[in-house]
């Protein structure tokens, strides 16, 4: 679950998240790693599938499905990042339709300092028309970062690929700013 396999999908720009930039993110409360947070509060909300768990197997056709693997990877490199975005003043959240354990599991699992939020009724993305795909049932958000300033989201990087290279570039470009 630490590293990406060779060879996986590369997800394709179907338009999903055209609408987004501009949007105001809404008043939200959900729960997370480090309790009740509003999404409102965060300037990067990196938002991905779902993390897996070493020992589990992985949900069926998850390699076979473009911007489905990566979660883990994703997040870790947002946690090695998370004091240089500090240090802009940036505050980062992680956000997917997992449930409060899944996250609480994960966050603890990575030693993550920054909010793992739990949204499985997808409340956010049904505010902000996310991008989502359907797998073994489960009805999950396609990976994409929005970042805001005053609560606008005024970036969005989508498709994301390769996932562990996302918070190098959402560092990036606040840097370029």
């Amino acid at each position: 679950v630490y590293t990406l396999p060779e060879g996986l999908p590369v997800p394709e720009d179907d338009g999903g998240a055209d609408h987004l930039a501009g949007l105001e993110l809404p008043s939200l409360l959900l729960e997370s790693s480090l309790g009740e947070v509003n999404v409102r509060d965060f300037d990067v909300i990196y938002i991905y599938p779902r993390s897996g768990r070493p020992g589990v197997p992985l949900l069926p056709g998850w390699d076979d499905t473009p911007g489905a693997r990566g979660c883990t990877p994703e997040s870790c490199a947002f946690r090695d990042l998370h004091g240089e975005l500090a240090s802009l003043g940036v505050r980062v959240a992680g956000l997917s339709a997992q449930s409060l354990d899944d996250q609480l599991e994960f966050a603890e699992r990575n030693a993550m300092p920054l909010p793992i939020i739990s949204d499985p009724e997808l409340r956010l993305g049904t505010a902000l028309r996310l991008p989502t795909f359907e797998i073994a049932g489960l009805t999950l958000y396609k990976r994409l970062t929005l970042v805001a300033e005053d609560a606008r989201i005024v970036k969005v990087f989508y498709p994301v690929f390769p996932p562990d290279a996302n918070a190098g570039d959402v560092l990036a470009w606040l840097r370029s700013r």
